[in-house]
């Protein structure tokens, strides 16, 4: 099912959590939000692919929480919120989470910098259009 595009889906690292997103990642999130009760803690600590197993994700999804690809698991339908479940899980931090999903190898401390800062700067290209003129333009 492709999603009607949005204007939004043309904003580079944005994976907005309308309707199509969240039915995309409904299992996944799912599967996060059961890590709430501690004695699903334990079964996904103690068998990972098979607590996994319980729940119809995708092979893609399922990958990406074993992986703890943080911005893999948002651009296959998870919700920040949810995602970050696991990260407590694994005894992470949101800056831990963030410095990840940079892409850029930015440690804790600098993404921490970066967020007292101010964030990321504005300057730039803003758009996935904008960007494929840019390099073919």
């Amino acid at each position: 099912m492709n999603p009607t595009p949005r204007d939004y889906h043309d904003i580079p690292g944005t994976y907005v959590f309308d309707g199509a997103h969240q039915r995309k990642g409904y299992w996944l999130n799912m599967f996060c939000k059961s890590l709430d009760l501690a004695a699903n803690r334990e079964r996904f600590r103690a068998a990972p692919a098979d607590y996994l197993a319980g729940f119809p994700m995708t092979d893609a999804q399922r990958d990406a929480v074993l992986l703890r690809d943080w911005l893999g698991l948002l651009r296959l339908g998870g919700n920040i919120y949810y995602t970050f479940k696991l990260a407590i899980f694994d005894g992470l931090s949101m800056q831990h989470v963030g410095a990840a999903m940079s892409g850029t190898g930015m440690t804790v401390d600098d993404f921490r910098q970066m967020m007292v800062s101010g964030g990321r700067p504005a300057e730039g290209m803003r758009s996935r259009r904008e960007n494929r003129e840019a390099c073919h333009g």
